[in-house]
């Protein structure tokens, strides 16, 4: 919390003190999953992209990490390689990644991402900013400065869990 909200961090144990009520770190925890889980969700059902959660997560990765094999995508996307494969074949089929040799492995296939794939990504991430600028529209002034202000711990958040 910030400093002068009437909130203190406490030494005992990880609850968070106010003047209002006690908030534990499960507490937290759970409605920090739920906020942020409901407000994907509402991104994704609002946004009209027509690429499949795991089709747009798969591209993303090749963007970030690529080249790969399709044994590391599966692997970094928690999907088995015949359910790679597919989502492979989709992709490939509407243009969004290309194929070549693996230099260090004349039987391997190196997965990158095509020009058509980022730009689909710039359209989706514009779309999706778009529905996250509206909806902090309705936020008032000290709202807006309070998730201002978490996003860095946010931000933390996800680092800590990619490597």
């Amino acid at each position: 919390m910030s400093e002068g909200s009437g909130s203190e961090s406490g030494g005992s144990g990880g609850t968070v003190v106010s003047s209002r009520f006690e908030t534990s770190d499960d507490e937290v925890a759970s409605r920090l999953r739920l906020a942020v889980g409901r407000l994907n969700r509402r991104i994704r059902i609002d946004g009209s992209e027509s690429l499949p959660p795991l089709q747009l997560s798969t591209l993303v990765t090749v963007e970030q990490h690529g080249p790969l094999r399709l044994s590391e995508l599966a692997r970094r996307e928690g999907v088995t390689a015949p359910t790679m494969s597919r989502v492979l074949s989709a992709l490939d089929d509407q243009g969004m990644v290309e194929r070549a040799a693996d230099p260090g492995d004349a039987r391997g296939v190196l997965i990158s991402i095509s020009a058509d794939g980022l730009d689909r990504l710039r359209e989706v991430r514009s779309q999706r900013t778009a529905l996250v600028a509206r909806r902090l529209d309705r936020l008032d002034a000290a709202q807006r400065a309070a998730l201002e202000a978490a996003l860095p711990a946010i931000e933390a958040l996800i680092v800590a869990d990619e490597d």
